[in-house]
């Protein structure tokens, strides 16, 4: 594993579109993409499959049977955790951070996540009360390279 990577991780993805896009951003950054099982579809999903397009031989894939198995990875304060429940927004990440993460579509993280990461949860500013949230494609996108290019 490369130090420098930007490593991506989606917590127990549901839908395989949104973790085959995710794939092809991963593979144009260059990035590691970190997947937590359980997942709610097979990596033999056409749907994910065809969101990836033929980038998969270009992604750089690492699948964890647990969280803490991916954690072991990485000083707690090298991660960042993206939520609609947290405070600082991801542009106040700190520069060490190098892993992104992001939980379920549909739960988001366990209430244990907000407790134990309080301090490293990060949201993406809604700008319409009426909008909960981003896709998970589009917000992984927007911190990806927020993280690239500024961070």
């Amino acid at each position: 594993m490369k130090k420098d990577h930007i490593h991506i991780c989606l917590y127990k993805p549901e839908i395989p579109q949104n973790t085959g896009n995710i794939g092809r951003l991963v593979a144009a950054t260059q990035c590691r993409l970190h997947l937590i099982r359980p997942f709610g579809f097979s990596t033999e999903d056409k749907n994910l499959r065809r969101a990836g397009l033929d980038y998969w031989p270009f992604l750089d894939l690492e699948i964890h049977d647990s969280f803490e198995d991916f954690m072991s990875l990485f000083e707690k304060d090298e991660v960042a955790f993206f939520s609609k429940l947290a405070t600082n927004s991801y542009v106040e990440m700190p520069k060490k951070i190098r892993a992104l993460v992001f939980g379920q579509e549909t739960k988001g993280f366990p209430e244990e996540f907000h407790k134990k990461y309080r301090e490293y949860l990060y949201k993406i500013p809604m700008f319409h009360d009426g909008v909960r949230s981003l896709n998970l494609a589009n917000s992984v996108s927007i911190v990806t390279y927020h993280k690239l290019l500024v961070a």
